[in-house]
Protein backbone atom coordinates (compact mmCIF):
# COMPACT_ATOMS: atom_id res chain seq x y z
CA UNK A 1 0.00 0.00 0.00
CA UNK A 2 1.24 3.32 -0.92
CA UNK A 3 1.50 6.70 0.76
CA UNK A 4 -1.83 8.11 -1.19
CA UNK A 5 -3.82 4.93 -0.35
CA UNK A 6 -2.90 4.52 3.18
CA UNK A 7 -4.11 8.38 3.78
CA UNK A 8 -7.12 7.32 1.69
CA UNK A 9 -7.94 4.83 4.33
CA UNK A 10 -7.38 6.65 7.43
CA UNK A 11 -9.66 9.81 5.50
CA UNK A 12 -12.55 7.03 5.12
CA UNK A 13 -11.91 5.92 8.64
CA UNK A 14 -12.89 9.11 10.22
CA UNK A 15 -15.59 10.22 12.00
CA UNK A 16 -16.18 14.12 10.47
CA UNK A 17 -15.16 14.99 7.12
CA UNK A 18 -11.78 16.84 6.91
CA UNK A 19 -11.07 18.49 4.09
CA UNK A 20 -7.68 20.38 3.27
CA UNK A 21 -9.51 23.79 2.93
CA UNK A 22 -10.35 23.12 6.71
CA UNK A 23 -7.13 22.20 7.72
CA UNK A 24 -5.93 25.71 6.13
CA UNK A 25 -8.52 27.38 7.97
CA UNK A 26 -6.47 25.74 11.21
CA UNK A 27 -2.81 26.60 10.04
CA UNK A 28 -3.69 30.34 9.55
CA UNK A 29 -5.95 30.69 12.77
CA UNK A 30 -2.73 29.48 14.91
CA UNK A 31 -0.87 31.43 12.92
CA UNK A 32 -2.39 34.71 13.10
CA UNK A 33 -3.50 34.32 17.00
CA UNK A 34 -0.66 32.12 18.56
CA UNK A 35 2.28 32.67 15.93
CA UNK A 36 2.10 28.62 16.15
CA UNK A 37 3.03 27.34 12.33
CA UNK A 38 1.38 24.10 11.86
CA UNK A 39 3.31 21.60 9.34
CA UNK A 40 1.19 19.52 6.86
CA UNK A 41 2.42 16.12 8.77
CA UNK A 42 0.41 17.67 12.03
CA UNK A 43 -2.94 16.74 9.85
CA UNK A 44 -4.15 13.95 11.83
CA UNK A 45 -2.98 15.35 15.17
CA UNK A 46 -5.06 17.76 14.33
CA UNK A 47 -7.53 16.34 13.27
CA UNK A 48 -7.41 13.92 16.16
CA UNK A 49 -8.03 16.72 19.05
CA UNK A 50 -10.40 18.99 17.73
CA UNK A 51 -12.67 15.91 16.78
CA UNK A 52 -12.74 15.71 20.63
CA UNK A 53 -14.22 19.11 20.53
CA UNK A 54 -16.50 18.48 18.12
CA UNK A 55 -18.10 15.55 19.95
CA UNK A 56 -18.17 17.45 23.64
CA UNK A 57 -19.43 20.45 21.82
CA UNK A 58 -22.15 18.26 19.93
CA UNK A 59 -21.39 19.72 16.66
CA UNK A 60 -21.23 17.61 13.40
CA UNK A 61 -19.33 19.16 11.15
CA UNK A 62 -15.81 21.29 11.13
CA UNK A 63 -17.25 24.34 9.49
CA UNK A 64 -19.97 25.06 12.45
CA UNK A 65 -16.99 24.18 14.83
CA UNK A 66 -15.01 26.80 12.97
CA UNK A 67 -18.05 29.21 13.72
CA UNK A 68 -18.61 28.45 16.94
CA UNK A 69 -14.69 29.19 17.55
CA UNK A 70 -15.28 32.71 15.92
CA UNK A 71 -18.28 33.79 18.19
CA UNK A 72 -17.56 31.89 21.81
CA UNK A 73 -14.42 33.17 23.07
CA UNK A 74 -14.50 29.69 25.53
CA UNK A 75 -14.20 27.78 22.77
CA UNK A 76 -11.97 29.91 21.43
CA UNK A 77 -9.62 28.96 24.38
CA UNK A 78 -10.81 25.50 23.81
CA UNK A 79 -9.82 25.16 20.53
CA UNK A 80 -6.13 27.07 21.02
CA UNK A 81 -5.43 24.59 24.17
CA UNK A 82 -6.57 21.55 21.91
CA UNK A 83 -3.50 22.39 19.60
CA UNK A 84 -0.98 23.47 22.41
CA UNK A 85 1.96 20.56 22.37
CA UNK A 86 2.85 20.32 26.41
CA UNK A 87 5.51 18.15 26.88
CA UNK A 88 7.96 19.51 29.80
CA UNK A 89 9.71 17.45 33.09
CA UNK A 90 12.13 18.78 36.03
CA UNK A 91 15.47 19.58 35.30
CA UNK A 92 14.70 19.23 31.55
CA UNK A 93 18.41 20.18 30.13
CA UNK A 94 19.90 20.01 33.53
CA UNK A 95 22.91 22.10 32.52
CA UNK A 96 20.82 25.21 32.79
CA UNK A 97 20.06 24.98 36.04
CA UNK A 98 23.90 23.78 37.03
CA UNK A 99 24.80 27.36 35.61
CA UNK A 100 22.03 29.10 37.45
CA UNK A 101 23.96 27.71 40.63
CA UNK A 102 27.25 27.72 40.01
CA UNK A 103 27.30 31.06 38.03
CA UNK A 104 24.22 33.22 38.07
CA UNK A 105 23.57 33.03 41.94
CA UNK A 106 27.53 33.16 42.41
CA UNK A 107 27.30 36.39 40.25
CA UNK A 108 24.06 37.74 42.50
CA UNK A 109 25.56 36.68 45.49
CA UNK A 110 29.17 38.78 45.40
CA UNK A 111 27.15 41.94 43.34
CA UNK A 112 25.07 41.45 46.57
CA UNK A 113 21.82 41.50 44.52
CA UNK A 114 18.72 41.16 46.36
CA UNK A 115 15.99 41.74 43.51
CA UNK A 116 15.88 38.68 41.51
CA UNK A 117 13.39 38.73 38.62
CA UNK A 118 12.85 35.46 36.70
CA UNK A 119 10.40 34.68 33.48
CA UNK A 120 9.16 31.05 32.64
CA UNK A 121 7.94 31.59 29.09
CA UNK A 122 6.02 28.38 27.72
CA UNK A 123 5.63 26.98 31.11
CA UNK A 124 3.83 24.18 30.74
CA UNK A 125 2.28 22.35 33.67
CA UNK A 126 4.73 23.63 35.74
CA UNK A 127 7.42 21.24 35.95
CA UNK A 128 9.91 24.31 35.06
CA UNK A 129 9.19 27.48 37.69
CA UNK A 130 9.21 24.73 40.25
CA UNK A 131 12.18 23.46 38.89
CA UNK A 132 13.59 27.21 39.35
CA UNK A 133 12.27 27.72 42.21
CA UNK A 134 13.42 24.69 43.92
CA UNK A 135 16.87 25.65 42.61
CA UNK A 136 16.82 29.01 44.29
CA UNK A 137 15.36 27.38 47.43
CA UNK A 138 18.51 25.17 47.81
CA UNK A 139 20.69 28.12 47.26
CA UNK A 140 18.91 29.87 50.07
CA UNK A 141 17.21 32.79 47.96
CA UNK A 142 13.43 32.58 48.86
CA UNK A 143 14.00 33.53 52.26
CA UNK A 144 13.50 37.25 53.33
CA UNK A 145 16.29 38.59 52.95
CA UNK A 146 15.77 38.25 49.22
CA UNK A 147 13.21 39.36 46.95
CA UNK A 148 12.95 36.84 44.62
CA UNK A 149 10.03 36.49 42.36
CA UNK A 150 9.26 33.96 38.98
CA UNK A 151 6.50 34.68 36.54
CA UNK A 152 5.73 31.69 34.55
CA UNK A 153 3.10 32.00 31.75
CA UNK A 154 1.47 29.80 29.32
CA UNK A 155 -1.18 30.11 26.56
CA UNK A 156 -2.80 27.17 27.22
CA UNK A 157 -5.06 27.30 30.53
CA UNK A 158 -5.73 23.72 30.95
CA UNK A 159 -1.81 23.29 31.58
CA UNK A 160 -1.99 26.30 34.05
CA UNK A 161 -4.18 24.76 36.71
CA UNK A 162 -2.24 21.89 36.52
CA UNK A 163 0.85 24.02 37.48
CA UNK A 164 -1.01 25.86 40.43
CA UNK A 165 -2.19 22.80 41.70
CA UNK A 166 1.51 21.52 42.19
CA UNK A 167 0.74 17.66 42.12
CA UNK A 168 2.78 15.37 40.26
CA UNK A 169 2.95 11.49 39.84
CA UNK A 170 5.72 10.25 42.18
CA UNK A 171 7.61 9.32 39.24
CA UNK A 172 8.61 12.79 38.66
CA UNK A 173 11.14 12.87 41.49
CA UNK A 174 13.85 10.85 39.93
CA UNK A 175 14.66 13.76 37.96
CA UNK A 176 14.59 15.71 40.76
CA UNK A 177 18.18 16.33 42.85
CA UNK A 178 18.55 15.29 46.07
CA UNK A 179 19.18 18.97 47.49
CA UNK A 180 16.38 20.68 45.93
CA UNK A 181 14.02 17.63 46.62
CA UNK A 182 14.51 18.10 50.19
CA UNK A 183 14.01 22.02 49.80
CA UNK A 184 10.69 21.86 47.61
CA UNK A 185 8.97 18.48 47.45
CA UNK A 186 6.63 16.56 49.62
CA UNK A 187 6.15 13.08 49.00
CA UNK A 188 2.21 11.85 49.74
CA UNK A 189 1.53 9.30 52.87
CA UNK A 190 -1.51 6.82 52.61
CA UNK A 191 -3.56 6.75 49.86
CA UNK A 192 -1.78 9.82 48.88
CA UNK A 193 2.05 8.00 48.62
CA UNK A 194 2.23 7.62 44.87
CA UNK A 195 2.06 11.24 44.66
CA UNK A 196 4.39 14.65 44.87
CA UNK A 197 3.39 17.61 46.46
CA UNK A 198 5.20 21.34 46.12
CA UNK A 199 5.67 22.91 48.92
CA UNK A 200 3.92 26.13 49.92
CA UNK A 201 7.98 27.94 49.63
CA UNK A 202 7.80 27.20 45.88
CA UNK A 203 4.26 27.92 45.30
CA UNK A 204 4.81 31.31 47.23
CA UNK A 205 7.31 32.20 44.98
CA UNK A 206 5.60 31.94 41.57
CA UNK A 207 2.79 33.84 39.66
CA UNK A 208 1.17 31.43 37.17
CA UNK A 209 -0.44 33.42 34.23
CA UNK A 210 -1.94 33.02 31.12
CA UNK A 211 -0.56 34.76 28.61
CA UNK A 212 0.07 34.69 24.32
CA UNK A 213 3.55 35.62 23.42
CA UNK A 214 2.30 37.54 20.69
CA UNK A 215 0.09 39.47 22.78
CA UNK A 216 1.11 42.33 25.36
CA UNK A 217 3.75 41.37 28.14
CA UNK A 218 3.07 42.45 31.27
CA UNK A 219 6.60 42.90 32.87
CA UNK A 220 7.78 45.76 34.76
CA UNK A 221 11.30 46.42 35.94
CA UNK A 222 14.14 44.42 33.72
CA UNK A 223 14.70 40.77 34.16
CA UNK A 224 17.86 38.32 35.46
CA UNK A 225 16.80 35.07 33.07
CA UNK A 226 14.13 34.46 31.27
CA UNK A 227 13.82 30.39 30.42
CA UNK A 228 11.92 30.08 26.69
CA UNK A 229 12.64 26.35 25.96
CA UNK A 230 11.50 24.13 23.24
CA UNK A 231 8.92 27.16 22.20
CA UNK A 232 10.19 28.56 19.70
CA UNK A 233 10.07 25.60 17.84
CA UNK A 234 6.60 26.08 16.87
CA UNK A 235 7.14 29.72 15.44
CA UNK A 236 7.79 30.48 12.09
CA UNK A 237 11.56 32.03 11.44
CA UNK A 238 10.84 35.95 11.92
CA UNK A 239 8.58 35.47 14.99
CA UNK A 240 11.47 33.26 16.39
CA UNK A 241 13.04 36.81 15.80
CA UNK A 242 10.67 39.22 17.04
CA UNK A 243 10.44 37.21 19.90
CA UNK A 244 13.89 37.52 20.71
CA UNK A 245 14.13 40.69 20.15
CA UNK A 246 11.88 41.53 22.77
CA UNK A 247 13.31 38.99 25.03
CA UNK A 248 16.38 41.41 24.59
CA UNK A 249 14.42 44.26 25.66
CA UNK A 250 13.30 43.03 28.46
CA UNK A 251 16.08 41.41 29.66
CA UNK A 252 18.81 43.73 32.26
CA UNK A 253 22.17 43.95 31.80
CA UNK A 254 24.04 40.65 32.47
CA UNK A 255 20.43 38.45 31.92
CA UNK A 256 20.70 35.29 30.39
CA UNK A 257 18.11 34.03 27.63
CA UNK A 258 17.97 30.17 28.15
CA UNK A 259 16.33 28.33 25.16
CA UNK A 260 15.88 24.67 24.06
CA UNK A 261 18.82 22.56 22.86
CA UNK A 262 17.14 22.45 19.09
CA UNK A 263 16.74 26.41 19.03
CA UNK A 264 18.90 28.98 17.89
CA UNK A 265 18.85 32.89 18.14
CA UNK A 266 19.68 33.69 14.66
CA UNK A 267 20.30 37.00 13.68
CA UNK A 268 19.65 38.19 17.12
CA UNK A 269 23.23 36.60 18.11
CA UNK A 270 25.09 39.78 17.34
CA UNK A 271 23.09 41.04 20.25
CA UNK A 272 24.15 38.49 22.99
CA UNK A 273 27.13 37.12 24.42
CA UNK A 274 27.09 32.77 23.67
CA UNK A 275 27.66 31.16 26.60
CA UNK A 276 27.23 27.70 24.45
CA UNK A 277 24.66 25.16 25.42
CA UNK A 278 21.61 27.21 24.37
CA UNK A 279 22.76 30.24 26.99
CA UNK A 280 23.25 33.94 25.92
CA UNK A 281 23.89 36.66 27.88
CA UNK A 282 22.68 40.49 27.00
CA UNK A 283 26.09 43.01 27.63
Amino acid sequence: MDAIQALSQIEEQREFEFTDKDFKYIQEFMLRETGISLSERKNSMVYGRLARRLRRTGLDNFRDYFSRVESDLDERVAFINALTTNKTQFFREKHHFDFLVDTLVTEWQKQKKRRIRIWSAGCSTGEEPYTIASTLAACGLLTPNYDCKILATDLDTQVLEVARNGTYGIDAMKAIPDQMLRHGFIRGKGKKQELLKVKPLLQQAITFKQLNLMGDWPHKGPLDAIFCRNVMIYFEKDVQQMLIQRYWEKLGSGGILFIGHSESIGQMGSRFENLGQTMFRKP
